[in-house]
């Protein structure tokens, strides 16, 4: 049993692979244009990681899992310009923190910005998860919320911990 998941997941793996690998824009030379490159492929990895633990979590054939990565897919562009948006507020922010006098007009536009955003992706991960739950049974929805919450909560520490790398504590 086990060595068939193996097996299950490896493939999996490898049917996603070239949508993740073939979905990478142009390099460019510019450093704004490398970050947001290494944005989508930290994104792309991301929902590969939440396909693989959705899949094993639901039991999910090669053909189900394509579909249920067709989907995130269609979520995460959505949410990409709400998660621009806050960290861009958040930048200000901690522009501001700092004592940037040029930051320090906009800190309250900025938090609202950032509040904002954050209830407009809470809204579409709630209709994400309608549409993934849709033709499943309760207790396969029930393991969806539950590895979706475990996968979206990974996901925020991981951009936690790479926000902190980017900018230092502000008694630095």
């Amino acid at each position: 049993m086990r060595t068939m998941r193996r097996t299950r997941m490896a493939a999996l793996v490898l049917a996603l692979l070239p949508l993740v690998a073939g979905a990478q824009p142009p390099r460019e030379e510019r450093g704004e244009a490398r970050d947001v490159e290494r944005m989508e492929r930290r994104e792309q990895r991301q929902r590969l990681r939440q396909v693989l633990a959705l899949s094993a979590a639901l039991e999910l054939d090669n053909a189900q899992a394509l579909k249920m990565e067709q989907t995130l897919r269609a979520f995460d562009e959505k949410r990409r310009p709400l998660r621009e948006q806050v960290r861009e507020a958040a930048r200000i922010l901690h522009l501001a923190a700092r004592g940037d006098s040029t930051a320090l007009p906009h800190v309250d536009a900025a938090a609202q910005r950032a509040f904002e955003a954050r209830e407009r992706i809470a809204v579409l991960d709630k209709e994400m998860y309608q549409a993934l739950a849709r033709e499943l049974p309760p207790e396969k929805r029930a393991k969806l919320a539950l590895t979706l919450a475990r996968t979206e909560g990974k996901m925020r520490l991981k951009w936690k911990r790479h926000g902190e790398q980017e900018t230092p504590a502000a008694g630095d």
